[in-house]
């Protein structure tokens, strides 16, 4: 496992392949690991270097002292590519993950050469505010819940109907979110970080090649918030992944990680 320091924090990263560098930029409450499943594979064998680390807050990783914001979170990102000498670098985020690398690409344009946002959003409507009020209010209730039922919502708010209703994979999936329910100071911080301020405008500054992602089944950051984001950014486009939840990534990675390399390979 190896560490870099950066912006105040110890960062735990991976890097696999050679190639030109691709930094891949993991949501709220997961690792990075995450992506060692089925899109690090796919990049390098399409010959580039992957890059994947864990958010702040995310163990291995440093939470720092105290609460902290995306702008934080930017600001991690910006000084990873630096101390690695990544810059300028293609850029793949996800979820809370596409809103450090979109707000990275308007704060430091000099560091993102090609751009890739998959479920994400420019604003946090009423209805996502609400959902993560409610989940910061039961973590710091203390309320012990059971892990099945903690599994459970998971599976309703990530994955597809098409996923639940097959029952194989929801038994696998059902296994693994019981084990690895987020939890901890730092997921708690993540969660006031996602609470993302009306950001739209800002983001027609944005000049790298950008495609934005979304995932048709996705009930935390539904496409019609994705199509906002790409409408604001000049010349990105926008791809819809039919049957999947917000964890489209790992439901149909064949055609994620096509569209990531269409779009990086330019």
């Amino acid at each position: 496992m190896t560490f870099v320091a950066v912006n105040g924090v110890r960062l735990s990263y991976n890097e696999t392949g050679t190639g030109e560098p691709v930094l891949l930029i993991m949501g709220s409450g997961a690792s990075g690991r995450a992506w060692h499943l089925h899109q690090v594979p796919a990049l390098v064998a399409a010959g580039f270097r992957v890059i994947t680390f864990d958010n702040r807050g995310i163990p291995p990783s440093e939470s720092g002292n105290g609460p902290f914001t995306i702008l934080d979170l930017v600001e991690d990102t910006a000084g990873l590519i630096e101390a690695l000498r990544l810059g300028p670098c293609r850029v793949v985020g996800t979820s809370m993950g596409a809103q450090v690398a979109q707000e990275l690409a308007v704060a430091r344009p000099d560091l993102v050469t090609h751009l890739v946002l998959m479920a994400t959003r420019g604003r946090t409507d009423r209805f996502r505010a609400a959902l993560r009020r409610a989940e910061a209010e039961l973590y710091d209730s203390e309320a012990k819940v059971p892990a099945t039922y903690t599994a459970m919502v998971q599976a309703l708010q990530n994955l597809s109907p098409a996923t639940q209703a097959n029952d194989q994979a929801m038994a696998d999936w059902l296994e693994l979110f019981e084990l690895t329910a987020p939890s901890g100071p730092g997921y708690r911080a993540q969660l006031e970080a996602d609470a993302i301020p009306e950001r739209l405008a800002a983001y027609r500054a944005i000049t790298a090649p950008c495609r934005v992602v979304a995932f048709a089944d996705d009930v935390i950051s539904p496409p019609h918030l994705g199509r906002e984001v790409a409408d604001a950014i000049p010349g990105a486009d926008f791809v819809l992944v039919p049957r999947c939840g917000h964890y489209g990534y790992l439901e149909d990675p064949e055609r994620v990680n096509e569209s990531i390399i269409e779009l990086i390979s330019r």
